[in-house]
């Protein structure tokens, strides 16, 4: 993906797109790559960084949602359990099949946790990712060797998807990008134009970085700004009442050996109801999450205190050693797109997850909800609204089986796997750029020609876009990457033909955004 040229196409005043996307996370980019394989001409607006909000914040799971299941929502879990077995065919370097281990503390639990997953299993059909069996209480504690063994009788083993969510994000757009679409991020959308009969017929848009100003025509506009959706709608119309309530969800990063094993630990019924995950990825573990109802959104939401110890002693009860706030890396926050419920109503976690397309008087679609896994078909009925906009026909979508950037059968080792094809070209950088093959942090594999590649070729224009999104270091360990980030913020001056005074400003904002993921904030100072 190259910016410039992209933002070049803009410049083409007289050119009338489709469809133009507001909002560059998992949704809006699911219409991007859907849009793209019909044939139709695509540009993409994202005010930030691609999957700078709730898409870089997830689970990390590409599932079909055994919860839902059980809460009877079966044509969500089948539709989920499609996709997610379709994206582990397109992307294997960014997913993988994760296997889960319930603990099994009364035989009641066996009974319905077992017979529970037989029917997750059958709905996957021949996408299954592998069979739910009990296992005995040793196996269960060879697998998870810091579960709590008190009362233990077993466990129920089933499968799931794991991936990388910014990853998966960034890639999504360079497929879309290749495939033809202009996609852009910090290009925010500054107003809607309308005809004189109040339909709909482009928007304005501003580019953070340079400051300029954009119109742009186009016979479908596209919100799917997640979260900041009334923010769209409002601005086509004032009047517009809100659809969205943000529900926010935490998870803790702490060392592996909190688990033990490979193995992922799912805790199917907390205190309040819910569901709590306990991860490996990336080398740490991700323990989430929470659903707590908040007002208002926020680019950089963050966990509050009460969220916190909810996590770390749901965990504890299920875990030999104890987790506590000195042992949590970095802490993340993200808010999920909740349809808004009817007034009284604050019972988050039993709203639908699936995705709703509303159009407004004036032909603005608007797409919400829904979750990760499903990021392709959200897509896919949204594409199919532009008919309805346009009165003209469009091919069949061709996204079901699209190849997703990186991909590759034959996959790098180590922490190359998530760069999949493009993994020999950054290793080919490092050796005629000697310097860049030094490694960013000595607790870290990543090396700094990483950097490099990621402003070269995936739009990284900001410190946290290579610390956050590439590379992912800030919500694995946020010390880590506070100390990291003089290293980083060189080698990207040098790329982006910076001067110091760029270096200190991003120094600065990158440590005032970087400590909200420290639980205890350190008074280590960020090295200048």
């Amino acid at each position: 993906m190259n910016r410039e040229e992209n933002i070049r196409q803009l410049s083409e005043t007289s050119k009338t797109w489709d469809i133009a996307i507001i909002g560059g996370g998992s949704s809006g980019l699911g219409v991007a790559l859907d849009a793209i394989s019909r044939g139709l001409s695509v540009v993409l607006l994202e005010k930030a960084d691609f999957a700078k909000g709730t898409s870089s914040r997830s689970t990390k799971l590409v599932h079909g949602g055994v919860r839902y299941l059980a809460q009877g929502d079966i044509s969500l879990v089948l539709e989920a359990l499609k996709e997610r077995g379709m994206l582990l065919k397109n992307a294997p370097h960014l997913t993988e099949n994760q296997p889960f281990i319930i603990p099994i503390y009364s035989w009641w639990d066996r009974i319905q946790y077992s017979a529970g997953l037989k029917i997750y299993d059958w709905m996957a059909g021949r996408l299954r990712l592998g069979k739910s069996h009990f296992i005995s209480k040793n196996e269960t504690i060879r697998r998870l060797p810091a579960v709590n063994q008190s009362k233990l009788k077993g466990g129920v083993v089933y499968h799931d998807g794991q991936f990388d969510d910014a990853r998966l994000a960034l890639n999504i757009a360079q497929t879309a990008d290749e495939l033809g679409a202009c996609v852009l991020n910090y290009m925010k959308v500054t107003s809607l134009i309308k005809d004189p009969s109040g339909k709909l017929t482009g928007l304005h848009a501003i580019d953070s970085v340079s400051k300029k100003r954009f119109e742009i025509k186009a016979k479908m506009i596209v919100n799917a700004t997640g979260v900041f959706a009334d923010k769209i709608l409002q601005m086509d119309n004032p009047e517009a009442p809100k659809t969205i309530q943000p529900s926010q969800g935490i998870h803790l990063v702490m060392d592996l050996s909190f688990l033990g094993g490979k193995d992922a630990l799912m805790i199917p019924k907390t205190r309040d109801g819910r569901v709590l995950f306990a991860v490996p990825w990336h080398g740490q573990l991700v323990v989430g999450t929470t659903d707590t109802l908040r007002e208002k959104p926020k680019l950089e939401p963050e966990a509050l205190q009460k969220e916190i110890d909810f996590v770390l002693e749901t965990a504890s009860g299920y875990l030999t050693k104890k987790p506590t706030r000195a042992d949590v890396k970095a802490v993340f926050a993200g808010l999920r797109p909740l349809a808004r419920p009817k007034e009284g109503s604050t019972k988050t976690k039993e709203i639908s997850r699936s995705h709703k397309v509303i159009v407004s008087e004036s032909g603005l679609v608007s797409l919400t909800g829904g979750k990760w896994t499903t990021f392709r078909k959200m897509g896919e009925d949204t594409v199919d609204y532009f008919t309805q906009i346009t009165s003209k026909s469009i091919a069949p979508s061709k996204s079901l089986n699209q190849k997703i950037h990186g991909h590759t059968t034959d996959l790098p080792s180590g922490h190359w796997k998530i760069y999949g094809s493009d993994a020999s070209k950054i290793q080919a950088l490092a050796k005629t750029h000697a310097e860049w093959s030094e490694l960013i942090h000595p607790n870290f594999p990543n090396i700094l020609a990483e950097v490099a590649w990621s402003c070269q070729n995936e739009m990284a224009i900001k410190v946290e876009d290579v610390l956050s999104r590439r590379i992912r270091m800030l919500i694995l360990d946020a010390q880590a990457a506070l100390d990291s980030a003089k290293k980083v913020a060189q080698v990207m001056a040098t790329v982006l033909n910076k001067d110091q005074s760029w270096i200190d400003t991003e120094l600065e904002d990158f440590r005032k955004t970087a400590t909200k993921y420290l639980i205890n904030p350190s008074s280590k100072p960020l090295h200048t």
